[in-house]
């Protein structure tokens, strides 16, 4: 729900548990699974984490997942211990639709959104009522909009904390910009201009960063809690 600050979050249940497992001996010969869920590409930051806890007799087991709309719904019904891919905003927004407890225990890193395109190679080229796909999560869709402000396309209205593309104030391109389910993002370059995707969807799509035609900024804004 890549993301700005992603959240490590657990039921409170399941908290001591991983907590306790820190902090138990090395010389302890009894090892404790925990089931972390990630968002696909993701494993690849926590398998140097699994490593090093092995040494402490943790087995971190990671369970990847395709999209935004499972990893809370997994540890709510108990399939794993805890989950690392949202802001902390996307789990506030979840535990009021669903009347879940699920809490947020640390903070992760933050990687760039980006607009990616495979209709053109750079931002310039984009012509007059661009199709530009969106996620269309509150955190998300802020983050997208604020991307394209960035990058000159859109003005947004000033002093909202998550704006939508209810306050695009000016949009020189006639910009065509449709919110779409996360996970639909990179899948939608075949039939949009352009589509601005998170880091671990860009990567689970085998889209390369380095193709971006233009990278986030990462700001306060974006970088929100």
């Amino acid at each position: 729900m890549k993301k700005k600050f992603v959240a490590l979050t657990a039921l409170v249940a399941a908290l001591p548990v991983f907590l306790a497992a820190c902090g138990s001996s090395s010389s302890s010969t009894k090892t404790t699974t925990v089931k972390l869920g990630v968002i696909g590409s993701d494993a690849d930051v926590w398998k140097p984490v699994a490593k090093r806890l092995k040494k402490q007799h943790i087995n971190l087991k990671l369970v990847e997942f395709t999209d935004y709309n499972k990893p809370n719904q997994a540890l709510q019904d108990g399939d794993i211990d805890l989950n690392a891919f949202q802001t902390v905003q996307f789990l506030n927004n979840w535990n009021k639709a669903h009347k879940t407890n699920i809490v947020s225990v640390g903070k992760t890193y933050i990687g760039p959104v980006r607009l990616y395109s495979q209709k053109v190679k750079k931002l310039s080229q984009l012509k007059k009522g661009a199709k530009v796909a969106i996620a269309n999560d509150q955190t998300n869709e802020a983050r997208a909009l604020e991307l394209l402000q960035q990058a000159g396309l859109i003005k947004l209205k000033g002093n909202v904390t998550f704006p939508t593309v209810r306050d695009i104030t000016s949009n020189k391109l006639g910009l065509k910009i449709t919110p779409v389910d996360a996970a639909q993002t990179a899948r939608s370059l075949t039939s949009v201009d352009a589509a601005v995707v998170n880091n671990d969807i860009a990567l689970n799509a085998k889209l390369k960063p380095s193709s971006a035609i233009y990278v986030e900024k990462i700001t306060k804004p974006a970088s929100r809690s």
